[in-house]
């Protein structure tokens, strides 16, 4: 039996949703899986610093009363602490992952194994994270940031080897598939985002994703680990969803081709990958044709296996709280 040290960097709605569903499953962490757990350290703009040498009491921190003394640094915070693993889930910056990469650096280096949902450090600190985790023995795990829950790193990290991949594509945005189908209806761009905030998946400020910046980012992740592509988001050729109209998207859902905002990525003969994320028609019999509300998929094109497509069915935050969830019990299993 082990006794992890957990501390979280960002304690919003997904913080939130693992610290219930580390409770929850608690009496399986420990019989199956030798695991007890304590958070030790919370961060938040609004709370600063917290840490403790003592467990942090779960049901007055998700309650909102816990009185943990902040401290003024991360490194205070990290030595304070003394975690075991650190969730960083703090909100996307997709011109440079900062302030998030240099948090996970510090994590490493203090000797956690760092979990993320965020993408801008994979894609723009991947490399140079991972050696840092392999030099001190630790995991950067990141299963969360594409399609929450489903297994889409750890499919080829431990089940698919010596596989070549030729592309992927996919739907990765929550927000434009139901702003999309909202207009279908023959309701407003408008009111198409009114829904999805109201489902949960849309921003205040719902830019990144109408305007093909969270699907980037997606695309550029799976390119740099999977493919071992260095692409950025400036590589990749983007369009949103806002030029379209209510009547061209019910004329296509009528032809039986709806728009969907796909992401695709081909590798060239000469090693290199090309990519865009722009509306486009897909019939209901392609593999991402069926991929409908808040649901996302990817599909793979590979040298063994004509086609792979990985589905996520209408995910929820718990949902992505398990994919960080799950990454906690991998980390220390080789």
């Amino acid at each position: 039996m082990k006794r992890y040290r957990l501390c979280f960097l960002g304690f919003g709605n997904v913080g939130r949703a693992l610290a219930r569903l580390l409770v929850s499953k608690s009496n399986e962490l420990r019989e199956n899986y030798g695991i007890e757990w304590e958070i030790a350290g919370v961060a938040t703009r609004r709370m600063g610093w917290r840490a403790s040498e003592n467990a942090i009491d779960v049901s007055k921190l998700l309650a909102g009363n816990d009185e943990t003394a902040t401290v003024s640094t991360i490194d205070e915070w990290l030595g304070l602490a003394k975690p075991d693993v650190v969730f960083e889930t703090t909100s996307l910056n997709p011109e440079t992952g900062q302030p998030a990469i240099e948090h996970i650096r510090k994590s490493l280096l203090a000797g956690a194994h760092a979990i993320t949902a965020n993408k801008g450090p994979i894609v723009y600190a991947y490399d140079e994270l991972n050696a840092v985790a392999i030099a001190h023995g630790k995991r950067l795990m990141f299963e969360s940031t594409v399609l929450d829950s489903a297994p889409v790193f750890s499919l080829f990290r431990e089940t698919l080897p010596a596989v070549r991949i030729r592309g992927f594509s996919g739907v990765f945005n929550s927000t434009t598939n139901v702003i999309l189908e909202t207009m279908e209806e023959g309701r407003s761009f408008g009111e198409g985002v009114k829904t999805a905030q109201e489902l949960g998946v849309a921003e205040t400020d719902p830019s990144h994703d109408v305007d093909g910046w969270d699907s980037i980012m997606k695309v550029c992740a799976i390119a740099r680990v999977i493919l071992r592509a260095p692409l950025l988001p400036a590589d990749v050729r983007r369009e949103g969803i806002r030029s379209l109209d209510a009547a061209t998207l019910q004329a296509a859902r009528a032809e039986g081709k709806p728009f969907k905002l796909l992401s695709k990525a081909t590798v060239n003969a000469d090693g290199s990958v090309t990519a865009f994320v722009r509306p486009e028609q897909i019939a209901l019999n392609d593999p991402l044709g069926s991929v409908r509300g808040t649901s996302l998929a990817i599909h793979f094109e590979l040298d063994t296996i004509p086609g792979l497509t990985i589905i996520s069915h209408r995910p929820n935050l718990q949902s992505t709280a398990y994919g960080l969830l799950a990454d906690f019990v991998n980390a220390d299993r080789r």
